[in-house]
């Protein structure tokens, strides 16, 4: 899916795009040394890192799009198995039971007729599950925000060490432990 407004984004049709153009930051070396002002490299980080900000949360919109999708796909699998037992149950039963009622007693051929839907609902909800079952976590934002907080500055104050905490990693990655 691609983007039409200009965000350099291009899509792979799953909703996360196949390339991030890159984001110009200014030069922090642009002032000559000793020249900047304290006010200009405010600016200038404060400037950096709202434009990395945009970036990651355009990112993890991106990927879990495309995981919403997926999940949405193997949500339908499954409604899609309760409507054929729902709709289909009345007639096929009635059909099916009483052909086979040429063959064995009209009790048997209901009681097969039976375990034949239940087998055709298990297997349609066997599927839904194995599309659930392929969701995968946000690698890319995942990465991208670990190696952000490798970059901005931690503070040493006792309230703010939430980036630095093995919270944060859990919340990053639930399967680290």
């Amino acid at each position: 899916m691609s983007s039409s407004r200009g965000n350099g984004i291009g899509g792979t049709g799953d909703g996360v795009p196949s390339s991030i153009s890159s984001i110009p930051l200014t030069d922090v070396d642009a002032h000559a040394p000793g020249t900047a002002s304290i006010g200009n490299l405010v600016k200038d980080a404060t400037s950096q890192v709202s434009t990395l900000v945009r970036a990651e949360v355009e990112l993890a919109k991106a990927e879990v799009t495309g995981e919403i999708k997926k999940g949405l796909q193997g949500s339908i699998l499954f409604v899609l198995a309760l409507a054929v037992l729902i709709f289909s149950a009345f007639f096929f039963f009635f059909f099916l039971a009483e052909l086979l009622n040429v063959w064995v007693s009209r009790w048997l051929a209901f009681l097969i007729v039976f375990l034949i839907m239940i087998a055709i609902t298990a297997l349609l909800a066997f599927v839904g599950y194995l599309r659930l079952k392929k969701l995968r976590k946000p690698a890319k934002t995942i990465d991208s925000l670990k190696q952000a907080s490798t970059v901005l500055p931690t503070s040493s104050k006792p309230g703010d060490k939430a980036l630095n905490s093995p919270a944060f990693d859990k919340a990053l990655d639930p399967q680290r432990r």
